[in-house]
């Protein structure tokens, strides 16, 4: 394969695009690490009470599996890019992360990777939190399926969303209105 984008055949051209896309993604979740660090010291310096501490680990791994097996499966297993699936998934990633960073963006100082609430803050009802309790995850199902699927990764695409809901269902999202039930009765004793 050619090592230069603009050398090489189209295959080869567009697998390096894939290639520059899943490591954009991952230099992304480090910008996220980053924010989410900043966003916790902000709340922890308020009083912040952090919950689910024990499956946070999971979830990083999990993610961070995601985008090595969309690699391993294109790379090793020589899946194909096909134009009438790439290209609506490609959009569909993108999307995602237009609604993941609007996510971000409403919510603030108050956004983390972790689940940390500062006790009296009142719930975020603007944004995509207009319309559901949890857009985040909705970004984050949206890419799960759409990134491996966009280079025809179907192994990783179903794998990773199968084990994702399940956390999310089972853990994530119990967790997260534990939390915020938690903070709701700080705010009302307060008032």
């Amino acid at each position: 394969m050619a090592g230069i984008a603009g050398a090489g055949t189209a295959d080869e051209r567009l697998v390096l695009l894939y290639l520059a896309l899943i490591l954009a993604t991952g230099g992304e979740r480090f910008v996220e690490l980053g924010v989410s660090a900043r966003n916790a010291a902000w709340a922890f310096e308020r009083g912040g009470v952090e919950f689910g501490q024990k499956h946070f680990p999971f979830m990083v791994v999990l993610h961070t599996a995601m985008l090595l097996a969309c690699l391993g499966e294109v790379f090793l297993l020589g899946r194909e890019f096909v134009p009438w699936l790439g290209w609506p998934m490609l959009a569909i990633a993108l999307a995602s992360q237009v609604l993941r960073w609007w996510c971000i963006g409403t919510l603030g100082r108050r956004w983390n990777t972790r689940v940390i609430v500062v006790p009296g803050l009142p719930l975020v009802n603007r944004g995509p939190y207009r319309w559901f309790a949890h857009p985040n995850y909705v970004a984050v199902i949206a890419e799960g399926v759409a990134l491996p699927l966009l280079y025809s990764a179907w192994i990783t695409a179903v794998a990773f969303t199968a084990i994702n809901l399940v956390l999310l269902l089972r853990v994530r999202i119990p967790v997260e209105e534990t939390a915020l039930a938690f903070g709701l009765t700080q705010a009302r004793q307060e008032s």
